[in-house]
């Protein structure tokens, strides 16, 4: 059985320049769940964003303090998207052109992870989290696979693609240059990116976050070297509008 999530009654508020919407189809009194899945995202912009004037990577950016002096949260989520720099050879990084930190590729991810176990710590075994089309649901057995739209990037009317989110694959990213222009540095001696779409399913939201950035800024490359080396499924969109989808992804239609 499948049950489309976006039919359910969403609870939502903005964070971090987009909407984060949760859905508790099985709890009857949801009000608490939504302070503190608010509150998770919050912390993390307070915390990260570089268009808050006193956030601490903000600060860091300035000059005001270095990196080394940064508060332990700061440092391991800087040291995490080193790793991640590692594994898709260079191709994700949490700098920018200009040498500035910039871990606004990995919070998000992080702040939807975290407030997904903070949600399975309180209680409601069914939920999902929807933020900016990042989705993460719950993962425990019993109940129905929760199915996402995958929307057109050339006509954000029309979809191209039902995917259900379950056992093993509860997780889905997309990103790409359909609704932000070309925000993402590429590997590419400068071209673009030959995607304008590119979401990854995976086990974690993390590694479906890092994964679709990573994609788009890499190309065919590291479509193939991640599709390789990590359990995930992609669906991605030239610019022509093909479609290219791992075979996961072609046995689910």
């Amino acid at each position: 059985m499948r049950r489309d999530y976006k039919r359910m009654p969403a609870l939502t508020f903005e964070t971090m320049g987009t909407v984060v919407s949760l859905r508790l189809p099985d709890s009857p009194a949801p009000a608490d769940a939504i302070e503190l899945v608010e509150t998770v995202f919050r912390r993390w912009d307070e915390q990260f964003s570089l268009y808050r004037e006193h956030s601490e990577l903000s600060r860091i950016a300035r000059g005001d303090i270095r990196l080394t002096e940064a508060s332990q949260g700061l440092r391991d989520c800087y040291a995490l998207a080193l790793t991640w720099r590692e594994r898709t050879q260079g191709v994700f990084t949490p700098h920018r052109a200009d040498g500035v930190v910039d871990l606004s590729g990995i919070v998000k991810a992080l702040a939807i992870a975290e407030a997904g176990a903070a949600l399975t710590a309180r209680g409601p075994a069914n939920w999902s989290i929807n933020a900016g089309g990042d989705v993460l649901v719950s993962e425990e057995a019993g109940h129905p696979e929760r199915v996402v739209a995958i929307v057109d990037p050339g006509n954000r009317g029309n979809v191209i693609a039902h995917v259900p989110l379950g056992h093993p694959l509860r997780a889905v990213a997309t990103s790409g240059s359909a609704e932000r222009g070309e925000h993402i540095w590429t590997a590419l001696n400068g071209e673009p990116s030959p995607f304008r779409q590119v979401s990854v399913f995976a086990a974690d939201i993390v590694t479906a976050d890092i994964l679709a950035t990573a994609i788009v800024a890499g190309g065919e490359t590291t479509l193939n070297k991640m599709t390789e080396h990590f359990a995930i499924d992609v669906l991605a969109v030239l610019r022509d509008g093909q479609l290219l989808a791992t075979p996961g992804l072609r046995r689910a239609e």
